[in-house]
């Protein structure tokens, strides 16, 4: 049987910030349809491997390889044009405009007309609007944003917010999906949403995701493996079974006890 190449494989991340040290020497890689978590303490260098690998900080040492090509010096919108998207732990949207805005506003790495026949609004511009307009509606409707696609984001509860960022996400056609602790601040019920939506998302796209938390609870319920990192190493990588009894992770967790981790 042929084994089915990589999506994403990082090499020896360093990355140090003067005298702090937030990544040594990680490596991992991402495969074909699988959700991949990157968990540890706050503080762990969670958020920075998903900066790396979308181009927002640039490693000291080290190589990223998204689907065999060297992104490691990449800008970041170059790297979104290859079809890596991501949603972020301190939300990032444009509040005072609408859901269908925001999702339409991240097609614009798509629109092939200028400023003139888009102002006019005629042929091929009204063509390609309409084409876009049709990919953020079926994004909507995955989603279950019906009720709020007109809402200006900015007066929506936190828990929609967050949605709309994971639609955001998706209105870039990724190929690879990097999810900053999406459910971070929500409550129970908003947790359970957003789980679902990610699992939709994953097994209706056929989406790889990268999804960086710190509850080991959400990891259990939507991760096939996961890598843990602790003071910017990677000090294991394995199913969520095996991470979850692994004492060398419930060590990291400063003030976990193993029940807790359960």
């Amino acid at each position: 049987m042929k084994t089915e190449p990589v999506i994403l494989e990082a090499e020896n991340i360093t990355l140090n910030f003067g005298g702090v040290n937030a990544l040594s020497n990680v490596g991992f890689e991402i495969r074909p349809r699988e959700i991949l978590a990157v968990i540890g303490p706050n503080g762990a260098g969670k958020s920075c491997i998903l900066n790396c690998i979308n181009g927002f900080y640039r490693p000291q040492q080290g190589r990223i390889l998204f689907r065999g090509r060297d992104i490691t010096r990449f800008s970041p919108s170059r790297i979104a044009g290859l079809g890596v998207a991501r949603t972020f732990q301190n939300i990032e949207l444009y509040n005072g405009l609408s859901t269908l805005d925001n999702l339409m506003a991240a097609r614009h790495i798509f629109m092939k007309q200028g400023l003139i026949s888009g102002s006019i609004y005629f042929g091929r511009a009204r063509r390609e609007e309409s084409e876009h307009r049709e990919a953020v509606e079926e994004i909507i409707e995955l989603l279950e944003l019906e009720p709020i696609r007109k809402k200006v984001v900015g007066l929506l509860p936190y828990g929609q917010r967050k949605k709309v960022e994971l639609g955001r996400a998706l209105a870039l056609d990724p190929k690879l999906l990097l999810l900053d602790e999406p459910m971070a601040g929500m409550n129970v019920e908003e947790k359970e949403d957003m789980a679902r939506s990610v699992l939709d998302v994953h097994e209706l796209r056929d989406i790889p995701v990268v999804l960086v938390e710190h509850d080991l609870g959400v990891v259990m319920d939507l991760a096939d493996r996961g890598i843990v990192l602790d003071f910017g190493r990677k000090i294991m990588e394995g199913t969520p079974e095996a991470i979850k009894d692994n004492p060398d992770v419930i060590r990291a967790y400063i003030g976990s006890s193993h029940a807790e981790l359960n």
